[in-house]
């Protein structure tokens, strides 16, 4: 805040002599006293004298409300955002014919006076006693000063001392007129005459939610205030007095003929030729605005979600400010320049993908986002409806590709694109890709360990088709997105993990609540945006680097200082290894499985989702340079939800929709298009630790109880099961284990099925206690999970 603290010395001195007088003149005028002017003269004087030197001589000068701006990476501008729409300009930034022309109309002897025109003060004194047309009187000097209160008093936080404030700036009073002669003649002391000419012209509204001449003469020209020509400055200039009356958007007559009267009037004062005043009151107003004209804010945004996303990211992040209230006021007063991520050529691939697959006003909507690995910046943020407030069908008054807090909904189940963070944890637990469980068409899930203990309630997950129906490995499991193989795979590593490595990815629902572990978490049944996945398969993209997703590249203010913006704090979050291998399987789904219609003609990876019903369909891939997540459904569907079956989308007719042939083509074209003069890049292949897992050796459990055998078992990463056939041993107390098998010293893989068997009956005769090799009577291979066969040893 600026402080106007005036000189004490002889120029201020000469200045209040002068300002008595006239002081004295306007009590005079006011009361209509009849005095013997030389008896009551050092009266008044003497009282006007104290009166005016009691008046505070401080003036505090706020900074200027700035319009703020929203631009995409490569500076086009996205939206503005203002309390008062203005650019402010230094004074050699405006046209000389400018200044003359807003000094004539306004001030004609601004640099002969020093803050109070004596001669036009007397002039208006006289002129509003007796009746005749009201003037101001006022010097530029003393409307900068009216001008700068009323700043000072809209600052205020509290409404009713705002109010009181307003209303003291614009009271029709003496006491008023006063004060603001005392702060003139402050300020001329304290700046020449070009600063104040400067202050005034930035200060001044002009009318269309324009204030400062630069942000004018972007409204009424779409020109800069440097480039102003003659007609076009005196029209400016003749709107300052009443800016509503002299619009020449409304009120073009008006506007025309207080234009020629500012010509006139500077051909009077002598600052241009007479010739040249004629010469431009012969011409038309020829306005010429600019497309987009006054926008405040994202509504008439052509990127309105993403536009939306940057707004509620600064009111919401600490970054921008303490308060909520501290963060509105910089955006609406700050004069800030916020570059963002956004790629305009990916953002229009984006819009189109959606629109070429989706119609705006069909009952299904669909989203994309695309996230960049290894810095988190949000490339594209799309939706196939219109922003608004549901007044017209096809608009959506909620961003459905963001987090609530973000302006998004409550999020949607993203069905089995989770399958991944289950696919994840085996890999660090060791398990192959050959890994093998067999898979039918439904199945009953036991016993789940979670962070908090273990799952025990009833879940029976059941496939896509009833085809899929035998015994899958962890590759081709996940290509062809099982779900009773990643149920019963997240039975053996448990959702503990799983839902830490997805929240190290950066997902939670959408409400910004952790992660459920529940059953059903491999099946996708939390409720997440299409933000969050994308941020989480960018981290599979950038070798297990996570990056937080990011719209704000840098915050300039009017000076050009760069201000504070949220980190996108990238961290290894997942070993590079193991971020190879899920690259490398999920490259299968592209090739093999079921995200083949979305292949690229490049390596990339990804994967579908469709969740129970058809409710939710999803695509979410990415390449090394990019991650994109499309989601499809009914944002708002009604009570019992809304199956995506036999119906149109887009004019096209689905009898079932699936995430690989609706989102999986809208990602197709949309990453095609965007990608298509990007070098081509690889992913790192995966180690053979990774690929072939980590072999284990079975612990001996014999003499053990079962409860103990299983728990020995269970540390060692196997899969205990209890065989129903009892056998007879010497070597064992009955109740207790006989053997396993696999037997003791095996090597196997994580998670291998280990049959108990357990001693019964009276001591039989002496035996060897068996090691890895095969037991009494048909024994499973190693490699087998037994889950298809009936033989001793498999349930």
């Amino acid at each position: 805040m600026e402080r106007l603290r005036p000189r004490d010395d002889a120029g201020f001195v000469s200045r209040l002599v002068l300002f008595v007088l006239i002081s004295m003149l306007c009590g005079l005028l006011v009361a209509g006293i009849t005095l013997p002017i030389l008896g009551g003269v050092g009266l008044v004087a003497r009282d006007s004298a104290n009166g005016f030197e009691s008046l505070p001589a401080e003036l505090e000068i706020p900074p200027l409300p700035e319009r703020s701006r929203i631009l995409a990476a490569d500076g086009s501008l996205i939206a503005t955002f203002y309390y008062e729409n203005r650019i402010s300009v230094p004074i050699s930034d405006v046209a000389p014919v400018m200044r003359k022309a807003v000094i004539a109309i306004e001030d004609s002897r601004f640099y002969d006076h020093g803050g109070i025109d004596l001669r036009g003060t007397i002039r208006a004194l006289v002129n509003n006693q007796s009746g005749k047309d009201v003037q101001g009187g006022s010097t530029l000097t003393q409307q900068y000063v009216k001008q700068v209160l009323l700043e000072t008093a809209s600052n205020i936080q509290d409404p009713k001392k705002r109010a009181e404030a307003q209303k003291a700036a614009t009271a029709q009073t003496y006491t008023r007129k006063l004060r603001e002669l005392r702060y003139a003649v402050a300020l001329e002391e304290q700046y020449s005459k070009q600063e104040i000419l400067e202050r005034y012209l930035n200060i001044a509204f002009f009318g269309a939610s324009s204030y400062g001449v630069e942000a004018a003469a972007k409204r009424y020209f779409n020109t800069h205030a440097r480039d102003l020509t003659l007609p076009q400055a005196a029209l400016l200039a003749g709107i300052v007095q009443q800016p509503t009356a002299f619009d020449p958007t409304r009120n073009p007559d008006a506007a025309l003929t207080r234009r020629n009267i500012v010509l006139a009037r500077m051909a009077t004062v002598g600052l241009i030729p007479k010739a040249d005043a004629d010469a431009a009151a012969a011409t038309p107003l020829a306005l010429n605005p600019p497309k987009r004209v006054g926008q405040n804010g994202c509504q008439d945004s052509k990127v309105a979600f993403f536009c939306d996303f940057v707004l509620k990211t600064i009111l919401n992040d600490k970054t921008f400010g303490a308060k909520r209230d501290d963060r509105v006021r910089l955006l609406l007063r700050g004069g800030l320049t916020i570059t963002t991520t956004l790629d305009r050529d990916a953002q229009a691939n984006a819009q189109q993908a959606l629109a070429d697959h989706v119609n705006a006003t069909d009952d299904v909507a669909s989203a994309l986002v695309s996230v960049q690995p290894g810095t988190g910046q949000i490339r594209a943020m799309a939706v196939s409806r219109a922003y608004g407030d549901r007044k017209k069908k096809g608009e959506i008054k909620f961003n459905p590709a963001t987090d609530r807090a973000y302006g998004g909904s409550n999020g949607f189940q993203a069905g089995s694109t989770f399958k991944v963070f289950v696919a994840a944890a085996a890999l660090e637990d060791g398990y192959p890709f050959s890994y093998p469980i067999y898979s039918p068409y439904k199945k009953e899930i036991g016993d789940v360990k979670w962070c908090g203990g273990t799952l025990t309630d009833q879940w029976d997950p059941a496939n896509e088709s009833s085809s899929e129906n035998g015994t899958y490995t962890l590759q081709t499991g996940i290509e062809d997105s099982v779900n009773t193989y990643f149920a019963q795979l997240e039975e053996r590593v448990g959702v503990c993990r799983p839902a830490h490595i997805a929240a190290d990815l950066g997902v939670t629902t959408a409400d910004g609540k952790p992660l459920a572990q529940i059953k059903s978490f491999t099946l996708g049944t939390n409720l997440v945006s299409p933000l969050s996945m994308a941020e989480a398969y960018a981290t599979f993209a950038a070798r297990g680097t996570h990056c937080n997703s990011i719209a704000i590249l840098e915050v300039t203010d009017p000076s050009g200082n760069r201000l504070p913006v949220p980190n996108a704090d990238c961290q290894q979050v997942l070993d590079e290894n193991i971020a190879d291998g899920m690259n490398e399987l999920l490259q299968g789904v592209m090739t093999r499985g079921t995200g083949v219609r979305a292949a690229i003609g490049r390596p990339a990876a990804g994967k579908t989702g469709t969740t129970d019903s058809r409710y939710q369909v999803w695509f979410v891939g990415y390449t090394p340079d990019l991650a994109t997540a499309v989601w499809a459904g009914n944002p708002s569907p009604p009570k019992g939800g809304y199956p995506l079956s036999n119906i149109s989308i887009g004019g096209v007719f689905y009898g079932d929709v699936c995430g690989g042939c609706l989102p999986g083509p809208i990602w197709k074209q949309m990453m095609s298009a965007t990608l298509a003069d990007t070098p081509v890049s690889s992913f790192t292949n995966a180690e053979d630790t990774v690929r072939n897992g980590d072999s284990i050796t079975v612990p001996s459990v014999t003499g053990k109880s079962v409860d103990e055998a299983k728990a020995l078992l269970r540390a060692a990463k196997l899969d205990p099961v209890v065989s129903g056939n009892k056998v007879y041993v010497s070597y064992a107390p009955a109740g207790t284990v006989a053997y396993s098998y696999p037997g003791r010293d095996a090597s196997v893989y994580p998670g291998q099925r280990v049959v108990i068997y357990v001693r019964a009956g009276p001591p039989a005769a002496e035996t060897t206690v068996p090691s890895a090799g095969p037991g009494p009577g048909p024994q499973p291979s190693p490699g087998d999970t037994c889950g298809s066969s009936n033989r001793p040893g498999c349930r």
